[in-house]
């Protein structure tokens, strides 16, 4: 025991949350239930801010001590949370309140309840998942770098979750992307890029969207990359290039029949592979380490539904094993 009482044992977690996502009454009586007799020490708070989505308040938490930081919020607020835990050993609980709350998803974890949330949060056991790494270069050739969860996106993907409205989200939830993507399709044109999977010769490609994906489910349990694993240390990617109303529907056939249904039994894998040349046309998947890609005009860019702006470059690689996340025991 220390002079004051208290084990030098004793551990610390601390929540970092979205005051414009959660509801903190109930959440603070969720947390004390969950802690009760846990051996945890008092938890300790910290919120978000218009300028600090989370990495500012998450290295006050682990300066505090914090071996355990609980993320309450949307996918933002997850993945800042994350970008400040990445390598410091300490561990990520996630309190789903967003609208797509995708690694969550990810995940397998108790969507609807918030009791269930933060009892895996004090009582669950570390799960080691890769992170993605994003290297940005903006239209104004400034050079950032930032961390994702999910998936990252270039082109139509971004201009979708650029043009859905807030508000609407508040309204439906995900459902407020298909208002995105319908508001973006009158807007969209193909761009030209060049591309190299670890480091091999660039190839060229004229494409509406590419996505890099850490793990592969969407809302709606939408697949667009099932083969996506979250502990693989690779990057999943796809490169769309439809043409027209019918190369879209393809995609879409491919991303919730092929992914969603067939799939999941010997002869939908079969009819998969007999129908690969029709659908490779329009959607090209890989896999690798990393990838680079080079844009001939800026395009738009997302990383787990964070608008990025306009970008020249992006750089994306894999960090295996590089966060620890609470999953149920």
């Amino acid at each position: 025991m220390t002079a004051s009482g208290t084990s030098r044992n004793v551990r610390q977690a601390a929540v970092v949350y979205n005051p414009t996502k959660v509801d903190l009454a109930r959440l603070h009586a969720s947390v004390a239930i969950a802690v009760h007799d846990g051996g945890w020490a008092k938890t300790k708070w910290f919120t978000t801010t218009e300028k600090d989505a989370g990495q500012q308040a998450t290295k006050r938490a682990l300066a505090a001590g914090a071996r355990l930081v609980l993320a309450a919020g949307g996918d933002g607020t997850v993945r800042a949370v994350a970008e400040a835990l990445r390598g410091s050993g300490a561990s990520l609980a996630i309190i789903p309140t967003g609208t797509g709350n995708l690694l969550a998803r990810n995940l397998q974890l108790n969507l609807s309840s918030l009791d269930a949330a933060t009892a895996a949060a004090f009582s669950g056991v570390d799960r080691s998942i890769d992170v993605g790494v994003a290297t940005v270069t903006a239209a104004d050739r400034e050079t950032t770098e930032h961390v994702f969860l999910v998936m990252a996106g270039l082109g139509f993907d971004a201009q979708m979750i650029a043009n859905t409205s807030s508000a609407l989200k508040k309204q439906v939830g995900w459902l407020a992307y298909v208002d995105g993507g319908v508001r973006s399709i009158p807007k969209l044109r193909p761009f030209r890029i060049r591309y190299s999977v670890e480091g091999r010769t660039d190839r060229p490609a004229h494409v509406s969207s590419i996505l890099v994906a850490n793990c592969g489910v969407l809302p709606a349990n939408i697949q667009v990359l099932p083969d996506a694993r979250l502990d693989d240390g690779i990057l999943d990617i796809a490169v769309l290039q439809p043409k027209g109303v019918f190369g879209w529907l393809m995609i879409w056939r491919r991303v919730t029949w092929e992914n969603g249904v067939l799939r999941r039994s010997a002869a939908g894998r079969r009819i998969i592979e007999r129908t690969a040349s029709t659908t490779g046309r329009v959607m090209t998947t890989l896999r690798g380490k990393s990838i680079r890609i080079v844009l001939e005009h800026p395009q738009d860019f997302e990383l787990d539904g964070d608008e990025f702006g306009l970008v020249r470059s992006v750089s994306l690689r894999a960090d295996p094993h590089a966060l620890l996340v609470r999953v149920p025991a």
